[in-house]
C-alpha cells in the first residue's frame, strides 16, 4: 500500500511523507501548536507521552481534534493490546475521523491485521521489541507502513541509557529490509535531546541513508531540519535529471560510472520526492 486515502477524498503518497510530529492527545497547547507547525503527519499519542490518570480525557480530545479542520494528515495512537485502555481506544480510533491508526508494540502479523480490519483505516505499526523485529516481515505484510521505535527497542534489548544506534543498527536494518519487501512506507524512531539540532540533524541523515522515508519527531522544532535532512539535495536533483536524460535502454555510460535501469529508477524516485 503506496498510498492512504485520508479526509477530504485527498489522497496521502506515505513513502513522500518526511516528517511524523508525535504529541500527547492530552495536552491542547501542544495540538494548537501542532496546527501550523507544518510537519508532513500529526500523531495525536494515547499511549506513552499521556499519563495513567489522562487516558480518557485524552482519549475525548483525540476524538475532538481529529474532526477539525488540519493542513495535514492526522493519527492516532491507540494503547496496545493487553493495556487496560486498548479496547476503548480501538473503538474510538474506529469512529474517528483521524486518517491512521498507529499500534504500538507490534508482535504479529495476525495482531495488526485484527486491528486494522477493526479500524477500517491504514495502519501504522511501531516495531519497539525484540519480537517485534524478528516478526517484521510478517507484521509488514498487514499494514501501510512501519515505525521504528527506537526507545522501546533499546530498553526490550536491556542497552544502557546512553547506548548509541549502533547496537540496534541491525534491528533497524531489518525493519527497513522488511518494508522494502511488502512494498510499504518506513518511518525512523525519535531523537531524544531537544538541546542538540546538530545531533538531531546527523541522525537524520543518517537514517535516510539507512533507507528510512522520514523520522519520528518529538518536538516541532525538530521539523525544518528533518525535512531538510530527508528532501534531495539540489545537486541529487540535477545528477537525478541528467541520469534520466542520458539514459536509452540496456546498460551504458554514464559520466565516470555504468549505470542500467535500476539507477535510473533510483533517480526517479529522487525526482518525485522532490516534486512532493
Amino acid at each position: 500500500m503506496t498510498r492512504a486515502e485520508v479526509k477530504n477524498d485527498r489522497s496521502l503518497d506515505l513513502f513522500a511523507v518526511r516528517s511524523l510530529l508525535f504529541l500527547p492527545a492530552s495536552n491542547p497547547r501542544a495540538i494548537a501548536k501542532a496546527r501550523a507547525a507544518g510537519s508532513d503527519m500529526v500523531v495525536l499519542d494515547l499511549e506513552d507521552a499521556v499519563k495513567p490518570d489522562d487516558k480518557t480525557a485524552a482519549r475525548k480530545a483525540a476524538l475532538e481534534a481529529a474532526a477539525s479542520d488540519w493542513a495535514m494528515p492526522v493519527a492516532i495512537r491507540i494503547n496496545g493490546v493487553g493495556t487496560s485502555w486498548h479496547s476503548l481506544d480501538l473503538d474510538a480510533a474506529a469512529r474517528s475521523a483521524a486518517d491512521l491508526v498507529i499500534v504500538p508494540r507490534a508482535i504479529s502479523g495476525h495482531l495488526v491485521h485484527g486491528i486494522a480490519e477493526v479500524v477500517n483505516k491504514p495502519v501504522l505499526a511501531m516495531i519497539e521489541t525484540a519480537g517485534g523485529v524478528l516478526a517484521a516481515p510478517d507484521i509488514a505484510k498487514t499494514c501501510a507502513g512501519l515505525i521504528a521505535g527506537t526507545n522501546d527497542l533499546r530498553a526490550d534489548l536491556r542497552l544502557p541509557l546512553d547506548a548509541t544506534r549502533e547496537p540496534i543498527s541491525a534491528s533497524l536494518q531489518i525493519i527497513v529490509l522488511s518494508a522494502r519487501a511488502a512494498g510499504i512506507a518506513v518511518y525512523d524512531g525519535v531523537f531524544n535531546s531537544l538541546d542538540d539540532p546538530d545531533g538531531f540533524l546527523q541522525e537524520a541523515k543518517d537514517g535516510r541513508r539507512l533507507g528510512f522515508d522520514d523520522k519520528s519527531l518529538i518536538h516541532p522544532n525538530q521539523i525544518e531540519a528533518c525535512h531538510r535532512a530527508f528532501a534531495p539535495s539540489a545537486a541529487e536533483i540535477e545528477r537525478a535529471k541528467a541520469l534520466v536524460e542520458a539514459f536509452h535502454g540496456g546498460a551504458e555510460r554514464f559520466g565516470n560510472e555504468m549505470i542500467e535501469r535500476m539507477h535510473v529508477e533510483a533517480a526517479q524516485r529522487v525526482l518525485e520526492r522532490a516534486d512532493a
